[in-house]
């Protein structure tokens, strides 16, 4: 079974035991989640397409940790004025662990 699901205005394509990486959720290391913005479910037999959500569809996860991804660097200069500024960004992100997908 897969199902989509959309998790802070992104979509991610979902199966039970899959660990992906999600913005920053406001749940402790360990907590389960619920996200019920499903958009399709799936199995080797049908395919439920949402309009745009699958009524009852809910995904449930769970927290596995908390992190900063790789660091972004952002240089400004402007020629011939002595101008230069290096900045750097890490952006921060979640860990969470699929684990049932139901309706």
């Amino acid at each position: 079974m897969f199902a989509v699901v959309e998790i802070a205005g992104r979509q991610y394509t979902v199966s039970p035991k899959d660990t992906i990486v999600v913005p920053t959720l406001a749940a402790k290391g360990g907590a389960s989640v619920t996200f019920d913005r499903v958009l399709l479910l799936g199995d080797e037999k049908k395919i439920t397409v949402g309009n745009p959500l699958v009524k009852g569809a809910r995904v449930q996860a769970t927290v596995v940790d908390h992190g900063k991804g790789e660091k972004v660097v952002v240089f400004k200069k402007k020629k011939r004025k002595g101008y230069r500024v290096l900045r750097g960004h890490r952006q921060p992100h979640t860990t969470v662990q699929i684990t049932t997908i139901g309706s």
